[in-house]
Protein backbone atom coordinates (compact mmCIF):
# COMPACT_ATOMS: atom_id res chain seq x y z
CA UNK A 1 0.00 0.00 0.00
CA UNK A 2 1.23 3.27 -1.16
CA UNK A 3 -0.72 6.72 -0.04
CA UNK A 4 -3.82 4.34 0.19
CA UNK A 5 -3.72 3.48 -3.09
CA UNK A 6 -3.30 -0.89 -3.07
CA UNK A 7 -1.92 -2.46 -5.79
CA UNK A 8 -3.34 -5.41 -7.20
CA UNK A 9 -3.38 -7.47 -10.28
CA UNK A 10 -1.61 -6.61 -13.54
CA UNK A 11 -0.18 -3.17 -14.38
CA UNK A 12 -1.22 -1.45 -17.28
CA UNK A 13 2.30 0.70 -18.73
CA UNK A 14 3.14 3.52 -20.35
CA UNK A 15 6.41 3.15 -21.46
CA UNK A 16 8.94 4.83 -23.71
CA UNK A 17 10.78 2.50 -26.61
CA UNK A 18 14.59 3.01 -28.18
CA UNK A 19 15.15 2.80 -31.64
CA UNK A 20 16.74 -0.86 -32.96
CA UNK A 21 19.90 0.62 -31.99
CA UNK A 22 19.47 1.71 -28.28
CA UNK A 23 17.64 -2.04 -28.31
CA UNK A 24 21.04 -3.71 -29.28
CA UNK A 25 22.46 -2.03 -26.28
CA UNK A 26 20.40 -2.95 -23.72
CA UNK A 27 20.22 -6.16 -24.79
CA UNK A 28 23.81 -6.84 -24.85
CA UNK A 29 24.19 -5.69 -21.10
CA UNK A 30 20.96 -8.09 -20.75
CA UNK A 31 23.09 -10.98 -22.64
CA UNK A 32 25.95 -10.29 -20.86
CA UNK A 33 24.29 -10.74 -17.22
CA UNK A 34 22.40 -14.11 -19.01
CA UNK A 35 26.34 -15.38 -19.63
CA UNK A 36 27.58 -14.63 -16.49
CA UNK A 37 24.58 -16.83 -15.14
CA UNK A 38 23.05 -13.76 -13.39
CA UNK A 39 19.42 -12.86 -13.60
CA UNK A 40 18.82 -10.78 -16.76
CA UNK A 41 15.26 -9.23 -18.55
CA UNK A 42 16.46 -11.65 -21.21
CA UNK A 43 14.85 -14.29 -18.89
CA UNK A 44 11.55 -12.75 -19.11
CA UNK A 45 10.14 -14.85 -23.05
CA UNK A 46 7.15 -12.78 -22.84
CA UNK A 47 6.54 -11.47 -26.74
CA UNK A 48 6.44 -8.18 -25.51
CA UNK A 49 9.26 -7.71 -23.72
CA UNK A 50 11.17 -5.55 -24.96
CA UNK A 51 13.79 -2.56 -23.54
CA UNK A 52 12.11 0.76 -22.54
CA UNK A 53 11.70 3.56 -20.18
CA UNK A 54 8.48 3.18 -18.50
CA UNK A 55 6.39 6.70 -17.94
CA UNK A 56 4.06 5.31 -15.52
CA UNK A 57 2.05 1.68 -14.52
CA UNK A 58 -1.21 1.97 -13.42
CA UNK A 59 -4.51 -0.64 -12.70
CA UNK A 60 -5.59 1.48 -15.79
CA UNK A 61 -4.48 3.64 -18.17
CA UNK A 62 -8.16 5.07 -20.45
CA UNK A 63 -8.39 6.24 -23.97
CA UNK A 64 -7.99 9.83 -22.19
CA UNK A 65 -4.69 9.78 -20.85
CA UNK A 66 -3.62 8.12 -23.80
CA UNK A 67 -4.65 11.10 -25.67
CA UNK A 68 -2.75 13.15 -23.82
CA UNK A 69 0.56 10.80 -23.61
CA UNK A 70 0.23 10.81 -27.17
CA UNK A 71 -0.45 15.41 -27.71
CA UNK A 72 2.52 15.49 -25.03
CA UNK A 73 5.02 12.91 -25.72
CA UNK A 74 4.70 12.36 -29.69
CA UNK A 75 5.60 15.06 -30.24
CA UNK A 76 9.30 15.09 -28.87
CA UNK A 77 9.39 11.68 -30.50
CA UNK A 78 12.18 11.15 -31.25
CA UNK A 79 14.23 12.36 -28.57
CA UNK A 80 18.03 11.08 -27.02
CA UNK A 81 18.70 10.13 -24.22
CA UNK A 82 21.53 9.63 -21.75
CA UNK A 83 21.30 6.52 -19.46
CA UNK A 84 24.01 7.70 -16.88
CA UNK A 85 24.97 4.95 -14.41
CA UNK A 86 23.51 1.75 -12.61
CA UNK A 87 21.13 2.17 -9.98
CA UNK A 88 20.01 -0.59 -7.45
CA UNK A 89 16.42 -0.85 -6.70
CA UNK A 90 14.89 -3.10 -3.41
CA UNK A 91 16.05 -5.07 -0.91
CA UNK A 92 17.29 -9.09 -0.25
CA UNK A 93 16.70 -9.28 -3.67
CA UNK A 94 17.15 -6.27 -6.14
CA UNK A 95 16.77 -4.77 -9.79
CA UNK A 96 19.56 -3.52 -11.59
CA UNK A 97 18.54 -0.55 -13.78
CA UNK A 98 20.51 1.84 -15.76
CA UNK A 99 18.99 5.64 -14.56
CA UNK A 100 17.99 7.42 -17.64
CA UNK A 101 18.98 11.29 -17.18
CA UNK A 102 15.80 13.68 -19.21
CA UNK A 103 15.82 17.03 -20.29
CA UNK A 104 13.20 19.15 -18.69
CA UNK A 105 10.57 18.91 -21.79
CA UNK A 106 9.98 14.80 -21.09
CA UNK A 107 10.08 15.55 -17.64
CA UNK A 108 6.98 18.24 -18.30
CA UNK A 109 5.26 16.04 -20.73
CA UNK A 110 5.91 13.10 -18.35
CA UNK A 111 4.78 15.04 -15.64
CA UNK A 112 1.19 16.11 -17.71
CA UNK A 113 0.60 12.64 -18.65
CA UNK A 114 1.07 10.77 -14.42
CA UNK A 115 -1.60 13.61 -14.17
CA UNK A 116 -4.07 12.52 -16.27
CA UNK A 117 -4.46 8.83 -14.63
CA UNK A 118 -6.23 9.29 -11.26
CA UNK A 119 -4.87 7.06 -8.57
CA UNK A 120 -1.31 6.28 -9.38
CA UNK A 121 0.69 4.13 -6.97
CA UNK A 122 4.09 5.58 -7.20
CA UNK A 123 3.42 9.38 -7.16
CA UNK A 124 7.33 9.70 -8.11
CA UNK A 125 8.74 8.83 -11.56
CA UNK A 126 12.46 7.33 -11.32
CA UNK A 127 13.48 7.37 -15.04
CA UNK A 128 15.02 3.76 -15.47
CA UNK A 129 15.99 1.23 -18.09
CA UNK A 130 15.42 -2.25 -15.98
CA UNK A 131 18.67 -4.53 -16.42
CA UNK A 132 17.71 -7.29 -14.55
CA UNK A 133 15.07 -8.15 -11.48
CA UNK A 134 15.43 -10.60 -8.25
CA UNK A 135 19.32 -10.32 -8.38
CA UNK A 136 20.89 -11.57 -5.03
CA UNK A 137 22.67 -9.18 -2.63
CA UNK A 138 25.54 -10.93 -2.73
CA UNK A 139 25.69 -10.95 -6.93
CA UNK A 140 25.59 -7.16 -7.07
CA UNK A 141 29.13 -6.46 -7.40
CA UNK A 142 29.64 -9.09 -10.00
CA UNK A 143 26.53 -7.76 -11.89
CA UNK A 144 27.82 -3.65 -11.38
CA UNK A 145 31.57 -5.16 -12.52
CA UNK A 146 30.36 -6.52 -15.71
CA UNK A 147 28.07 -3.34 -16.93
CA UNK A 148 30.23 -1.25 -16.50
CA UNK A 149 29.52 2.99 -15.68
CA UNK A 150 29.81 3.77 -19.22
CA UNK A 151 27.02 6.24 -20.43
CA UNK A 152 24.41 4.82 -23.06
CA UNK A 153 22.78 7.52 -25.60
CA UNK A 154 19.30 5.81 -27.02
CA UNK A 155 16.88 7.14 -28.97
CA UNK A 156 13.02 7.19 -28.14
CA UNK A 157 11.23 6.34 -31.32
CA UNK A 158 8.13 4.64 -29.89
CA UNK A 159 5.50 5.04 -27.21
CA UNK A 160 3.14 2.40 -26.48
CA UNK A 161 0.54 1.05 -24.08
CA UNK A 162 0.70 -2.43 -22.89
CA UNK A 163 -2.58 -3.85 -21.65
CA UNK A 164 -1.53 -6.75 -19.49
CA UNK A 165 -5.10 -8.23 -19.57
CA UNK A 166 -5.86 -7.98 -23.03
CA UNK A 167 -2.36 -8.93 -22.98
CA UNK A 168 -1.65 -6.83 -25.46
CA UNK A 169 0.52 -3.44 -26.94
CA UNK A 170 -1.09 -0.53 -28.57
CA UNK A 171 1.57 1.64 -30.75
CA UNK A 172 0.34 4.99 -29.91
CA UNK A 173 2.96 7.00 -31.35
CA UNK A 174 6.46 7.01 -32.96
CA UNK A 175 8.98 9.33 -34.64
Amino acid sequence: MVEGVHVSGPMHSLELLPDEEGRAVVRRDWQALRDAGLPSQLDHRGPTNAPHLTVLAAPAIDARAEAVAVEVLGPLLPLRVRAAGLVLLGARRVTVARVVDVEEPLLEAVVRVRAAVPDLPRQGWLPHVTLARRLERGDVQRAVDLLGHEDVVLTLTCLRHWDPTARTVTELARG
